[in-house]
């Protein structure tokens, strides 16, 4: 396939900061080709309550890590405590060990605490599997973001600036393969979430596909929470598969984990042309 000259990732959008995340007001969106020096003086002519979006620099790698570390650190109790409400399987198996506890102890004690022992040990579990993935990840692709995303034709790397403050973060990959772009690590700042910037920076992605001549674009993942699953529809997304065995870089798949940790995987994808 044939991609566009790299300076299609120099394209740069100005959110609404109150336009919430279902685009119930108009967006406002700015579009440029031109260099740094130039998007910097347009930056100064975007009111200051509006989001900047623009590319990666080398000095942005403290504020983008901890957004990313902050955006899975998150996981952590959703996947222990939400995720649980979507495992039934798992619901009643642990229904049937509290039952089990009552029926070999005789203890109403001991029966009573083995919910909360279930449940400590899914925030253990929870809480392992998560900082190795975390690890595995601040070790690969967000250890070098230049090289990973930025010199790469048909990827980029995009941040979302509030007042001077980075709030956001969201990638792009590109895969010749197939011809579609893989949305990755899409996380805003939870101090300022609810303000419409996960979906200009969904919208930014998918405005690269467009310009890159790209077939769709595509990305998984293992939010627990419903509103980022409608933001991807919102988006035009639609959900094409969904795992209930995923294993994600870090696990080890032993008993204990399998028992006490479980995450539901979904594939979306948005098709822009046919191939």
């Amino acid at each position: 396939m044939h991609f566009s000259p790299k300076m299609v990732c120099e394209t740069k959008i100005v959110a609404d900061e109150h336009d919430a995340i279902p685009g119930t007001k108009k967006e406002s969106i700015m579009w440029s080709t031109h260099s740094s020096p130039c998007a910097a003086a347009e930056a100064k002519l975007v009111r200051k309550d509006a989001v900047f979006i623009r590319e990666f620099e080398r000095e942005d790698r403290e504020e983008v890590r901890r957004i990313f570390y902050e955006g899975i650190m998150e996981r952590i109790p959703n996947s222990a405590f939400r995720g649980l409400r979507q495992q039934p399987k798992t619901q009643f198996l642990y229904a049937m060990l509290t039952v089990m506890c009552f029926v070999v102890t005789k203890s109403i004690t001991l029966t009573c605490c083995a919910p909360f022992i279930l449940m400590g040990a899914r925030y253990y579990y929870s809480s392992k599997v998560i900082h190795n993935y975390l690890d595995y990840a601040l070790h690969t692709d967000m250890a070098d973001i230049e090289a990973y995303y930025m010199k790469p034709t048909g990827s980029c790397f995009w941040v979302a600036v509030l007042d001077g403050r980075i709030v956001g973060i969201v990638a792009a990959q590109g895969r010749e393969d197939d011809n579609t772009v893989e949305l990755r690590r899409m996380s805003v700042d939870s101090r300022y979430r609810g303000k419409g910037i996960a979906k200009a920076l969904g919208r930014r992605v998918l405005e690269f596909a467009v310009r890159n001549n790209f077939a769709a674009v595509i990305l998984g993942t293992t939010a627990v929470k419903m509103a980022a699953h409608k933001l991807y529809e919102s988006l035009g997304f639609r959900q094409t598969s969904q795992s209930e065995d995923y294993r994600l870089p870090g696990m080890s798949r032993s008993l204990l984990e399998r028992l006490f940790f479980q995450i539901r995987y979904s594939r979306y994808r948005l098709q822009i042309r046919e191939e």
